[in-house]
């Protein structure tokens, strides 16, 4: 049986949400903060929590990005609906679907987790805690651990600035959500970046004729 490309849709939102999910209550439930686990040799699970945008980047305040999030999701889902109902190529709409869910993903640890785990700073953290969570509505950190340090060397000490201080490549720390938006966003722009641009110049000239 041929799937829509509504069900498409709705497959890579749930497939990325449970994964996502259910890795971020088990990094919870079961590492202190900081803890880690090695994979192999330049792969390790690092339990680290961020209060940033992806990749544990923060520039702004928590509240303003939760709420910035949830504006930016809802506008997301607007746009899928939008290319589901007029027959988008399916590929365009997985990296659309893929990006929405990882958007989703990280916006339940930001409303949720602050309230229903405590605190993850030198103890394994409880779902549903007895004495309440760790902060309030909005205010939950983002899980993050995937950690690759591919590259752990040393900045040679002649050289300026940096000589003698550790280099590592590729230092970020992230999520299961941080990737899904990360490869849909990277595959929309290597091969549909045309059908994007078509539908933009199309609505901007229905658009300057109405």
């Amino acid at each position: 049986m041929k799937l829509s490309k509504a069900s498409w849709a709705v497959i890579v939102i749930l497939l990325v949400l449970i994964a996502d999910q259910s890795l971020k209550v088990w990094v919870k439930t079961n590492m202190v903060l900081h803890e880690s686990i090695h994979v192999t040799g330049w792969f390790q699970i690092l339990f680290t929590e961020n209060n940033g945008m992806a990749f544990g980047i923060e520039v702004i305040g928590k509240m303003f990005l939760s709420v910035f999030r949830i504006v930016a999701s809802c506008v997301i889902a607007y746009y899928l609906y939008q290319i589901v109902k007029r027959k988008f190529p399916t590929g365009c709409i997985v990296c659309i679907a893929l990006i929405f869910a990882g958007a989703i993903g990280n916006i339940i640890d930001c409303i949720f987790y602050g309230v229903i785990f405590d605190n993850s700073y030198g103890q394994i953290a409880s779902l549903f805690p007895s004495d309440g969570g760790y902060s309030t509505w909005l205010h939950g950190k983002v899980v993050d651990m995937f950690y690759f340090p591919i590259i752990q060397t040393t900045w040679p000490a002649w050289m300026p600035f940096w000589g003698g201080k550790e280099f590592v490549f590729f230092s970020p720390v992230f999520n299961l959500a941080d990737s899904a938006i990360s490869v849909g966003g990277a595959i929309l722009i290597l091969f549909y970046r045309k059908t994007l641009s078509k539908d933009f110049e199309t609505k901007k000239k229905t658009t300057f004729n109405e």
